[in-house]
């Protein structure tokens, strides 16, 4: 602002500056020994036009000047809301997570009342006295008793009060019981994100709470599940995500700066994590980086026991590389990439998710890690789009059958949603508008219905009329018709008839001879080789 005020001051004393040249100017001209080809005139429009020029320039400047201010007063009160919008959601968060503590602890309350109603309705202890039962009453409120002996319920149902998850959580870590912990989650997956929070607060009281984590990792690769895949066994897969989700727990309490990290991470602690590790590499040699999609749950929890236990740098920087890509998907691999020291190779990691196609990861990567300017989204989302619209392109003479067309279909569909979603997430929609993305998708989910609908009207014919005609017998057409039936084939049972026989509606005399006897086996039934059933018949008989 002085800069300002001081070239306004220079401006506006250059009409002085040019009567003063105007005199000397003058005098010049009076003391001239030879004459001079300028004229006053034209160097006094010279000035003025540069006086002119300077001006206009300057209130340029200051036209732009409030027009920044203007932008930064707004981009203020914008942070302003959104900081306010963000508080305003912690508090519901917090409020809500009140509610639902109070709501357990009204539960428990209430449930020991009920439990110590029951209790007191029993009003008899039996014993046994001489080798026979007797029953001994219990002291009731008309006989005085020491008060040592009577328990106030006041007190105790305060002192239960106090039973919630924390207290459980306390104590699984106190006794050091990690498959108890592992059964607590399990059986409490509703309330999973207030057990998340009470985690890290829960470990302090843990006499080793390294040592602790690292025994939660026991059954990581349960070897008691022969016959199922860890992808596909539910128990399996919700514990390890617990053992990684404890890991995590354990490096958010790491943060803590008034804890001494070398007290709980020891040489011993590195030692052990180190062993769990090298028991788990060799199984990370089986999993495929374009199968796993960036959701590696194998991946992701050797990443983290890396990092939650400092021996990162035991291993070679290009083999944990080539696994970050397989965790790519996941909510924490970015905090797993800092962690590992590798905020400084993040271009060279994104790069590789653009040339193998994940462009989604990518994006969201370089949002994390502030590399916008080096990979533009909007560049990469379209070039996702483009790959996956040419994936879907109609199927040409030589390429497979029309029944992939809904497969492919799916792939563009999938791709558009993933793409809105990554707009929507990063506030892109000014950069890349999403109108056009929201009906290409309601246009593919239009015609996959009307394939499904094709598909369901040229459903081949029910299984018992197949089946029929798989056995060469004729469907009866009406009532009235005579039906034949020839000899079956070799491969049905040798208890059905030598030759064809013809019989009437009304079941009438055989045309063709007496009628030859036969048996069927037992538990058969009246069923035939040709899954028709007949009523046994009197002439049969």
């Amino acid at each position: 602002m002085e800069d300002a005020e001081s070239v306004s001051r220079l401006m506006d004393s250059t009409s002085s500056k040019i009567l003063q040249l105007q005199k000397a100017f003058a005098e010049l001209e009076n003391q001239r020994a030879v004459t001079l080809n300028l004229k006053w005139k034209e160097l006094e429009e010279h000035f003025h036009g540069l006086e002119r020029s300077l001006k206009r320039r300057f209130h340029e400047l200051e036209d732009q000047e409030k027009v920044f201010k203007t932008k930064v007063l707004k981009a203020r009160e914008m942070l302003e809301e959104r900081e306010a919008a963000v508080v305003a959601k912690e508090q519901a968060s917090l409020d809500r997570l009140q509610k639902k503590r109070d709501a357990a602890v009204l539960d428990i309350s209430t449930s020991l009342k009920k439990h110590r109603k029951a209790a007191s309705s029993d009003t008899s202890d039996w014993k046994v006295q001489n080798g026979a039962p007797i029953v001994q009453e219990q002291i009731t409120d008309d006989v005085t008793a020491p008060e040592s002996c009577v328990e106030d319920p006041e007190d105790s149902y305060e002192d239960d009060t106090e039973v919630n998850s924390s207290s459980l959580l306390d104590k699984f870590f106190q006794d050091m019981d990690s498959e108890g912990l592992h059964k607590f989650i399990s059986d409490n997956r509703k309330d999973l994100a207030t057990i998340r929070q009470e985690i890290p607060r829960a470990l302090r009281v843990a006499p080793n709470p390294a040592s602790f984590v690292l025994q939660s990792l026991a059954d990581f690769y349960s070897t008691d599940r022969p016959k199922f895949d860890g992808k596909k066994d539910s128990d399996l897969l919700g514990l390890r995500r617990t053992s990684i989700m404890l890991m995590e727990c354990l490096s958010i309490l790491l943060t803590d700066n008034h804890l001494n990290i070398s007290e709980i991470i020891t040489h011993d602690i590195k030692l052990q994590a180190k062993g769990i590790a090298e028991e788990w590499k060799p199984k990370l040699d089986a999993l495929d980086t374009c199968s796993c999609s960036g959701n590696s749950l194998e991946a992701h929890a050797f990443l983290q026991l890396l990092a939650t236990f400092r021996i990162a740098l035991d291993y070679e920087e290009e083999f944990i590389s080539q696994l970050i890509p397989m965790v790519s998907r996941r909510r924490q691999a970015a905090d797993l990439c800092c962690s590992l020291g590798f905020s400084a190779k993040m271009p060279g990691i994104i790069q590789d998710l653009v040339n193998s196609g994940r462009h989604i990861d990518a994006v969201n990567l370089a949002f994390a890690f502030e590399l916008t300017e080096q990979f533009n989204p909007v560049h990469l989302l379209k070039s996702y789009l483009g790959a996956a619209k040419k994936a879907a392109s109609p199927i040409k003479p030589g390429n497979p059958p029309s029944n992939a067309l809904p497969e492919v279909n799916d792939r563009e569909l999938a791709a558009l949603k993933a793409t809105l979603k990554c707009i929507e997430e990063h506030k892109l929609e000014v950069l890349y508008p999403v109108d056009p993305i929201r009906k290409h998708i309601l246009e593919l989910e239009k015609i996959k219905a009307e394939k499904k609908k094709l598909s369901e009207t040229t459903k081949p014919q029910p299984k018992r009329l197949l089946n029929t005609a798989a056995t060469g017998y004729p469907m009866p057409s009406s009532a009235s018709e005579k039906q034949f039936y020839p000899r079956v084939n070799e491969r049905l049972p040798s208890y059905m008839y030598d030759r064809p026989y013809i019989y009437h509606e009304s079941h009438g005399p055989p045309l063709v001879g007496p009628p030859v006897p036969y048996s069927l086996p037992p538990g058969h039934g009246n069923f035939f080789g040709n899954v028709y059933h007949y009523q046994t018949s009197p002439y049969l008989q």
